[in-house]
């Protein structure tokens, strides 16, 4: 008998020994992701302007480059934080174009190119990492096949995809007869969604643009489109007295 309660108690110690272990492991890596959280999120939240298209006052990228370099890399968040950097970073690399020496800007982008193929080795599924390899192999090669391919590829891996659709729709109406037609397919779905989803000036400057060229089959796939939504492209069109036919609306001869 006092051999089993002696056993009882043994276990009921190493139970709660085990028990106390592992919340001091919980508690520990809670505190590590939340540390890692907060180091990643001044570069997450400017990757996240830039890929809505923001602008930032100068020194801005700067600063956040500046404090990237100060930093741990949080192994939690690796490919989110990879990514991040990749987006800053081409966005600086963009913005120095301008006043820099050819040498230099092009050593930034090769740069900027590298931590763009780091952050795709671990998140491969990253349509606007793929976006982004398109943009600056483009810039820096010109366009070829394989630079072609990373377009498609973000297509792929990421088909109609919010605030990446408003800017690879343009890009890839520029390139669209070098498509292949299942992306070209694609990219036509993809302006009927960014005016189904009310995005409609970004889409007037689609269409008016790169994409004024394809225009009968761009406005063709806006059949299945809100009403509303049509009516408030094409209400903006004739503003800026631009008259085109939308499927389901009646020409507006109206003057005013």
């Amino acid at each position: 008998m006092g051999m089993s309660n002696s056993y009882r108690v043994a276990r009921l110690v190493l139970l709660r020994s085990s028990l106390l272990l592992c919340g001091a492991v919980g508690a520990l890596w809670a505190s590590y992701a939340t540390r890692s959280f907060w180091l990643a999120t001044p570069v997450r939240e400017v990757s996240s302007r830039i890929v809505a298209n923001d602008r930032f006052k100068p020194g801005v990228l700067t600063d956040v480059l500046a404090h990237l370099k100060g930093i741990d890399r949080p192994a939690i968040l690796q490919s989110k934080f990879l990514e991040a950097e990749a987006i800053v970073i081409l966005r600086a690399a963009d913005e120095t174009t301008q006043w820099s020496r050819p040498e230099e800007s092009d050593r930034r982008m090769e740069n900027a190119e590298d931590k763009i193929r780091t952050a795709l080795r671990e998140n491969p599924m990253g349509s606007f990492l793929w976006l982004m390899l398109y943009s600056v192999g483009t810039a820096r090669n010109g366009l070829d096949p394989k630079n072609i391919s990373y377009l498609e590829q973000s297509y792929a891996t990421g088909p109609n995809e919010g605030w990446v659709a408003l800017r690879r729709n343009r890009l890839a109406l520029a390139v669209f007869p070098v498509l292949s037609t299942l992306v070209q397919s694609e990219v036509i779905s993809e302006f009927a969604n960014t005016v189904d989803s009310d995005f409609i000036a970004e889409a007037e400057l689609t269409l008016i643009g790169v994409g004024w060229t394809y225009k009968e089959r761009l406005l063709s796939a806006l059949e299945s489109v809100d009403l509303a939504s049509r009516q408030a492209l094409r209400k903006r069109l004739s503003n800026d007295g631009i008259k085109v036919s939308i499927p389901g609306l009646q020409a507006d001869e109206r003057p005013w």
